[in-house]
């Protein structure tokens, strides 16, 4: 058996080489994988792994693709709205699920050509737009639409997953984040705040951003 579980004489694939490499990530974080470490996990020599993968940015490209191919989008639905939120619902799981490898879904676009990604990353993009097209939006409407959409999400899920807490183990909101530590003249507002921070609700409030954003993206009457 190796680390992850698996049984070394498993066939080798393309799949098994993502979901592993995906546990190391869960597990470690993305420092944490390597192409010697995932090797190890499969019982393989490291050089078969460039079969499936050329070189560790390629590997993170399809963890990135393997993960993202769990979010869908149906496109033939009347209700635009309600289908987006049921999207950004599914979205905030996926990445409360796998909480270490959200910094690669919001990254590794940076460096990775629009043309250049994995289809299956698109397919979300694509989908949404079609969504928003039957939905009576403009092509350019449609695509500033994702675009908030997109980035109130990717912003969302990067604060509910932000670490705020200091200490643990105090009970008082303001020792367990530590605000305690800031000068109270210079930051009375934060330090005041340390109980609505430290009863943070991210569902409760994803429900309340998508309350403003979703009508405010309605297409305007021509």
């Amino acid at each position: 058996m190796t680390d992850t579980g698996r049984e070394t004489n498993a066939p080798m694939s393309r799949q098994l080489v993502l979901t592993t490499a995906l546990a190391i990530i869960d597990r470690d974080g993305v420092d944490g994988l390597s192409l010697r470490r995932l090797a190890q996990a499969l019982g393989r020599d490291p050089m078969t792994l460039y079969r499936y993968a050329k070189g560790k940015p390629a590997l993170l490209d399809g963890v990135v693709e393997l993960v993202m191919s769990q979010l869908t989008i149906d496109a033939t639905d009347d209700d635009w709205a309600g289908q987006l939120r049921k999207a950004a619902r599914s979205f905030r799981q996926m990445a409360l699920d796998h909480p270490k490898v959200v910094p690669l879904i919001v990254t590794r676009p940076l460096v990775t050509p629009l043309a250049l990604r994995a289809p299956s990353t698109l397919r979300p993009f694509e989908d949404c737009l079609e969504l928003l097209t039957r939905a009576g939006f403009t092509d350019s409407a449609a695509l500033a639409a994702y675009r908030i959409y997109s980035a109130f999400l990717n912003g969302h899920i990067l604060n509910e997953l932000q670490a705020i807490v200091d200490n643990a183990d105090e009970t008082d909101a303001l020792l367990r984040l530590g605000l305690h530590n800031l000068p109270a003249r210079e930051f009375p507002l934060l330090r005041g705040l340390a109980p609505v921070l430290a009863t943070y609700d991210g569902e409760a409030e994803l429900e309340r951003g998508l309350d403003i954003l979703l009508p405010a993206l309605a297409p305007q009457p021509r």
